[in-house]
């Protein structure tokens, strides 16, 4: 983690930050997010996994350039998706009232290794799993007993169905079983399979149970994934929360109780926390809200409209078209934001000229515009801001727009796709202090600075 003293201030050039570096070692400290006493909701610590806050944290922390390779696969596999749906729906339209097959279209993406997670109770009596929390995937699934030979290390007692009052297992014949993306039957209990970009995947018995958010706001009879075969880099976590678009995520599950409102805030460094609410309770103040966009043939994604880039206060010179022909969603678990590359270079360059006073530093993964600040007490850096449809002007935190490997490789935290035409991605990077706001019943995203 790096310590960054931040002031922002604003002159003839244009707005920047200017930061005071203390340190650019990992630091060892939880700093936890101090609850106000307007929390009057569940709220879900959120922390970074790899972090000191993290439950996980015995477990080895990853090199930057680890957490940025694996983070192009999870993209890689996000644009694959995306393309097979648009190439399926394109040949349902031809075939018209045809039947046919569908291009196969994996139902999940890469999970990574920069994402956060959340602990929450399965079963009765409860028992805590920390789950990684993602808005790219619709299952929820932990690993389940019996599990020795087929399931990767985790942190939490691997949980155990047989001990639970609750739980059951989901006849093939429902409807949740018909709306998996990959089933099966077993003595008629449904069984389903999530397989991921990275190779990752877990299989099991599609089933009920008691999902407790907090000692007072538990879900009975919630459909999740008890997997007893899986396989991955999950980072200790016990499996996933998937908070999709979808009609088996979470969100749409509690719809009826929740009103498919959920909101979070990712923490600006991993020895610092977050929250996750459901519900209308969330902090309201400082909310700004854009249109959310959905896409029938991929339902799970949540997009939203990206119109233009700011630097230094300075609008850049990038066609609404650029944006407009791809589309850009919002995803909790990829880390770098990538935009095409006509808007990234157009970033890049304003970016570059602004900090042409600084030694540069050699690219770190996907990153190309790094730099190297040793030997400076202090530094400037120009604000980046994002503005999406309605209106809604998106300035980053300072954590939301550098990535630091080391004090002598401080980078720009954006990356472009490899053509105009590939999905925009908003990434976790971009989101950092924001109260993120997702508000499926009226269709909108908000963003409210400094929240955590």
């Amino acid at each position: 983690m790096v310590v960054l003293m931040c002031s922002h201030v604003r002159g003839e050039q244009g707005s920047y930050h200017k930061i005071s570096i203390h340190s650019l070692l990992p630091s060892k400290v939880c700093s936890s997010f101090k609850e106000s006493a307007n929390f009057n909701f569940t709220r879900l610590k959120v922390t970074h996994r790899h972090g000191p806050c993290s439950p996980l944290r015995s477990h080895p922390t990853p090199l930057p350039e680890q957490i940025l390779d694996e983070d192009r696969s999870r993209v890689d596999s996000l644009r694959r998706r995306i393309a097979a749906a648009a190439t399926s729906a394109k040949l349902d339209r031809q075939r018209g009232s045809q039947v046919g097959s569908k291009i196969p279209v994996r139902p999940g993406s890469s999970v990574s290794t920069g994402n956060y997670v959340v602990t929450v109770g399965f079963g009765t009596p409860k028992r805590d799993q920390t789950v990684i929390f993602d808005t790219g995937s619709d299952i929820t699934w932990i690993q389940c007993q019996p599990c020795v030979t087929y399931c990767y290390e985790q942190q939490d007692p691997i949980f155990n169905p047989s001990a639970s009052s609750t739980y059951a297992n989901i006849s093939c014949s429902s409807t949740y079983c018909s709306d998996l993306d990959i089933s099966g039957c077993s003595s008629s209990a449904c069984l389903y399979g999530v397989q991921y970009g990275d190779n990752s995947f877990s299989i099991g018995f599609f089933a009920q149970d008691t999902l407790s958010l907090s000692p007072t706001d538990v879900i009975p009879k919630f459909p999740f994934g008890c997997g007893e075969r899986n396989r991955g880099l999950f980072g200790k976590a016990a499996g996933l929360m998937g908070l999709g678009h979808g009609k088996l995520s979470l969100v749409t599950q509690t719809y009826q109780k929740y009103g498919g409102v959920f909101a979070y805030c990712l923490p600006p460094t991993s020895s610092s926390t977050g929250y996750l609410t459901f519900g209308t309770g969330y902090p309201s103040s400082k909310v700004k809200f854009t249109p959310m966009v959905t896409d029938a043939s991929t339902p799970t994604f949540y997009y939203l409209n990206l119109m233009a880039i700011s630097v230094a206060g300075q609008r850049l010179p990038i066609s609404a078209k650029v944006f407009n022909d791809a589309g850009t969603i919002i995803d909790s678990g990829t880390v770098i934001t990538r935009l095409p590359p006509t808007a990234y270079s157009a970033l890049r360059s304003a970016f570059r000229q602004a900090m042409s006073s600084y030694k540069t530093a050699s690219a770190l993964s996907i990153l190309d515009t790094c730099y190297d600040f040793t030997g400076h007490s202090t530094v400037s850096i120009p604000t980046v801001a994002l503005q999406f449809g309605g209106g809604v002007t998106m300035e980053l935190d300072l954590s939301g727009t550098l990535y630091v490997g080391s004090q002598s490789q401080v980078c720009l935290a954006f990356a472009a796709n490899g053509d105009d035409s590939d999905v925009g991605i908003l990434g976790n990077v971009q989101q950092k202090t924001f109260n993120v706001v997702y508000d499926v019943s009226k269709k909108k995203i908000g963003f409210g600075p400094g929240a955590c």
